[in-house]
């Protein structure tokens, strides 16, 4: 078996093609993408002609995957964390239908927000859904995982998910790999109808079926090569360390473990096993990276007899993601006091890029807006978020994808006046449309800015599912087509862009304008590929 220097984030991706992919589906988010960028570059995906192509958003990603799974093939749907708030609806109705082929779904969890807007743990939407759940502690896990977990999707007839965090998918180890599987063959379930037609009297059959399959989940836990208890002499205290933050405690202990320690890499919890630990132990110390998801449902299972510390009562943070160190002051280990960050150097924001086109744009749109009493501008997600921070400070809200236009609805509504939202092509693809389509059916008096930089340029550079096609969704949204207007965002344009959002913003009634200027990281890349070739 050969072994490779690999992020998790790629073990994972390896491991997939290794276990018999057919597809994989994803819309690229931090700290998730590297996932099917590894994919999409793989020879030997290309070789067994795996589907790998980037989506609109989430939710059609996780449906083309049922649907591959649905014809019995192998499929993987990877995320990150918010993005399974707009994959949610095919998520939970996916666990009432099951699966055919085997469905692994990854959520990559960023705890500390290093790149997103919560610290959302979704381990709670495998609990809520119902389904099995992956944690890896390391990167080899993380490749062994994948085969267990279509292995495990299949036997049980349920999608799985496999939930990562930033500091596992980011970090690079040495993987030992296996010889690839073949795919499975094209075989669509006899019983498809009774299965993935959800109507009422389908729902409520198969709605028994998952809880009927809540045993086998649990007995699955239990007997989980993941799910490990460690014995030890000193049992004052138990420890309890879920995916990453055991390996935090190995860490911790190089000589070896000084208390039990039970290991829980698998769910539903294993029962059992944390029993078995409540009756030896004086007390549980409980490590999990993100929130007291476990750390809860002990308090629960083991009423007041024993005592839990974890992130609930301060041993622990009660946000941000866990290190070492934060898990050796809850051991009571000393912890080396560092020299303190000059403030010259600590918490430096990412900033635009030089030459980005939105620079050019917030220019304008800043010195325009200064001719109105209460301007507000509604930004979304994306590079142009950074048009936050000073020197521009162009923005005055960003809450989560397409929320720039309908909330500049709801504000032009409430009377606010200009209202403006800004938007970037891919994200206006994702989950903009909708929104717009909202503001034509009601005339709102709103101008809507979609910064088309033509790529995804935040997470890397992956293709924008609009581009060139942003005038004609606009069109057959039904913008008027006078007030649909194309301009190139570039310093020597700026008395013109200032007309043109001038004049948009005092027609009453909906308009959109499309700067568009190719993003200057894709275009310098495409110009050092010329150079080479």
């Amino acid at each position: 078996m050969e072994r490779k220097l690999l992020l998790g984030d790629e073990a994972i991706a390896h491991a997939a093609i290794d276990a018999g992919l057919s597809g994989v589906y994803s819309y690229p988010g931090t700290p998730s993408t590297e996932i099917t960028e590894y994919i999409r570059t793989s020879a030997a995906a290309h070789e067994r002609g795996i589907r790998s192509r980037w989506c609109t958003n989430e939710k059609t990603a996780m449906e083309a995957a049922l649907g591959m799974s649905y014809a019995g093939k192998r499929a993987l749907c990877c995320m990150k964390h918010v993005g399974m708030n707009v994959a949610a609806d095919c998520f939970m109705n996916a666990a009432m239908s099951g699966v055919n082929g085997g469905m692994i779904i990854v959520s990559a969890d960023d705890p500390s927000m290093h790149s997103s807007q919560n610290e959302q743990d979704n381990r709670f939407y495998g609990r809520f859904a119902m389904i099995p759940m992956l944690e890896p502690s390391c990167q080899q896990e993380a490749y062994d995982m994948v085969g267990h977990g279509f292995d495990l999707s299949e036997a049980l007839g349920y999608p799985v998910l496999l939930r990562i965090t930033t500091r596992l998918a980011h970090s690079r180890a040495g993987v030992t790999v296996r010889p690839p599987r073949p795919q499975n063959p094209l075989q669509c379930p006899a019983d498809g109808r009774q299965r993935y037609i959800l109507l009422p009297v389908n729902a409520r059959r198969r709605y028994e079926a998952l809880l009927d399959a809540q045993d086998r989940m649990r007995e699955a836990s239990e007997n989980s090569p993941y799910n490990r208890y460690f014995d030890a002499q000193n049992k004052r205290r138990g420890i309890i360390a879920t995916g990453l933050a055991f390996n935090y405690l190995v860490e911790n202990y190089p000589g070896g473990l000084a208390h039990p320690a039970l290991k829980i890499c698998q769910y539903p919890l294993p029962v059992r096993l944390i029993g078995r630990m409540a009756e030896e132990c004086d007390e549980i110390l409980m490590l999990e990276e993100g929130a007291p998801f476990v750390e809860e449902q002990l308090k629960g299972l083991l009423g007041f007899g024993t005592k839990v510390r974890g992130r609930l009562d301060g041993t622990l943070p009660r946000s941000g993601e866990l290190t070492p160190d934060t898990v050796a002051a809850a051991l009571g280990k000393p912890v080396d006091t560092y020299y303190p960050v000059p403030a010259i150097v600590e918490k430096r924001p990412p900033a635009l890029c030089r030459g980005c086109g939105h620079r050019d744009l917030f220019a304008a749109l800043n010195e325009t807006l200064l001719e109105y009493d209460a301007p507000k501008i509604f930004g979304d997600i994306g590079c142009y978020t950074l048009g936050a921070l000073p020197p521009l400070h162009a923005i005055d809200t960003c809450i989560d994808m397409g929320a720039s236009i309908t909330m500049a609805k709801g504000a032009a509504e409430a009377g606010v006046f200009p209202s403006v939202a800004v938007i970037g092509d891919s994200t206006f693809t994702h989950s903009g449309m909708t929104g717009l389509l909202d503001c034509v059916n009601e005339n709102s008096n709103v101008t809507i800015i979609i910064s088309d930089n033509e790529t995804t340029a935040m997470t890397g550079g992956q293709d924008s599912a609009g581009t060139g096609r942003l005038e004609s969704i606009c069109e057959g949204i039904g913008v008027a087509k006078a007030h649909l207007r194309v301009f190139v965002p570039l310093a020597k344009h700026f008395e013109e862009m200032k007309t043109i959002i001038r004049e948009e913003i005092e027609y009453r009634g909906v308009s959109v304008l499309i700067p568009r200027r190719e993003c200057i990281r894709t275009l310098s890349g495409k110009k050092k590929q010329n150079t080479k070739q």
